[in-house]
């Protein structure tokens, strides 16, 4: 394709996350898809310095730190027909004046639950083996368990409830196949021949929770969603029952499930929490019953590159006149994260 026919490209993100989004090779042929100079990050629409670039923008790459892209964006880039994000969700970032003028979006939400899952199905098999309990009683003791004291663990016949096949549901779906384990999925859009094409069994979210060993939250953060695990839902869980969260803190009742944490009835691990981080205090710091990390199982350091790269693919899509392959749609946001 001649030069002059290559799309205008910029970046619009926070500068820091350029290198790993997209390292020497990669930039390389971002390069030579379109016309873009890797120096130029926006982090305003409205600054004067970058007034002329955006002018002449045909397509932004976005990412974490990127300002919301509302009518003033649209002023400030009036040829802007696509938006590709080199991140997840575009719920906050895309207003409802571009999806009116009908800027095409795209997002590297598939790639980033690549790591989701891949953490999730760690933290499975590690639940399973009770791993986290013996950690707590090896510390203790300086003794190896006894018999009696692993009779409950591992993980054959483990029963696992996945609460939401989107992305990151269904990637984990697919990587808990080969394990022995029973898995059941509650999806109010997925029905029972779908959820058994993945390898579940689809139940209602009260028949999952009384029925799973450990419970994996996968749906999208929205008002329906809103603390769909409250305080009676929880109570559900059996005794000694493990909730993993990876989606959003939002969805869970933290002041009810840091009461069943107490308790001692159930076991957590949670990558996100509500607020985030929780405060200095919170006694989910210290019990031995939680295993807490800081929002870490989304993509991090060399993981960032498989953004960038579906980036780059979308990118070429566009200058090649093809449909995007990640298209983000206007009226999916109801559902989706």
């Amino acid at each position: 394709m001649p030069s002059a026919q290559l799309p205008r490209v910029v970046f619009a993100m926070d500068p820091v996350h350029l290198p790993l989004l997209f390292p020497a090779p990669l930039l390389a042929r971002l390069q030579r898809t379109a016309e873009i100079d890797p120096a130029l990050v926006v982090r305003d629409f409205a600054d004067p310095a970058v007034a002329s670039a955006l002018a002449g923008t045909d397509v932004l790459i976005t990412g974490w730190g990127c300002p919301h892209l509302d009518a003033g964006t649209l002023t400030a880039a009036p040829r802007l027909r696509t938006v590709l994000h080199a991140a997840g969700s575009v719920r906050s970032l895309v207003g409802e004046a571009l999806w009116t003028r009908g800027v095409a979006v795209s997002s590297a939400v598939t790639g980033n639950a690549v790591p989701v899952a891949e953490y999730t199905l760690a933290m499975i098999l590690l639940a399973g083996k009770d791993a986290f309990a013996h950690r707590e009683r090896y510390r203790r003791t300086h003794t190896h368990p006894t018999f009696d004291e692993t009779a409950a663990t591992g993980n054959v016949g483990r029963r696992i409830g996945v609460i939401g096949a989107s992305r990151v549901g269904r990637s984990l779906l697919r990587l808990l196949r080969p394990y022995d384990f029973e898995v059941l999925l509650h999806d109010p859009y997925v029905d029972h021949a779908e959820a058994a094409g993945l390898g579940a069994r689809l139940l209602s979210l009260e028949d999952l929770l009384q029925r799973s060993d450990i419970v994996s939250l996968h749906a999208p953060d929205i008002p329906a969603t809103r603390h769909m695990l409250d305080r009676d839902r929880l109570a559900l869980i059996r005794d000694g029952g493990v909730l993993i969260n990876t989606s959003r803190g939002n969805l869970v009742d933290h002041a009810a499930l840091t009461d069943e944490l107490v308790s001692g009835r159930l076991h957590a691990i949670l990558d996100v929490t509500e607020p985030e981080p929780l405060p200095a205090d919170s006694p989910l710091y210290r019990l031995p019953n939680v295993f807490l990390t800081p929002h870490i199982a989304g993509s991090l350091g060399n993981e960032l590159e498989r953004l960038g790269r579906i980036v780059v693919e979308e990118l070429e899509r566009v200058a090649n006149g093809l449909p995007l392959a990640h298209e983000v749609r206007h009226a999916d946001l109801a559902r989706v994260a």
